[in-house]
């Protein structure tokens, strides 16, 4: 048990530390309406295996990656074991920018969530 709450306290650290990471190199703010407009989709629902907005457990694993892998799979689309992301979320017409500020508006809610 004790195991685990160790992994949850490096879990929950590595987060702060991206979700200050992801305000200095990106533009949160218009992270969220990429969200608002093309994200909510899948990450409001889950759909795909997406990982919802806020849900600490589902976001541990990929948080552990660097914000920089996190939007290039988003940009170029993958396929992991319990989901896909589609190539720019589904909407060809994103730019780079415009996805790596919606991950790191994700990202910043799951280090603020509870």
């Amino acid at each position: 048990m004790s195991r685990f709450f160790s992994a949850l306290s490096c879990t929950l650290l590595a987060v702060a530390m991206i979700s200050v990471d992801a305000e200095a190199a990106y533009d949160v703010a218009s992270g969220k309406a990429t969200y608002d407009a093309t994200c909510a989709a899948c990450h409001n629902s889950g759909l795909l295996g997406a990982p919802k907005l806020g849900d600490k457990t589902a976001w541990a694993p990929r948080i552990v990656q660097t914000l920089d892998d996190m939007v290039s799979k988003s940009i170029k689309g993958f396929q992991g074991k319990t989901g896909t992301m589609p190539v720019r979320g589904g909407d060809a017409k994103l730019t780079d920018a415009q996805v790596g500020n919606a991950v790191a508006y994700m990202v910043g809610l799951v280090g603020q969530s509870k």
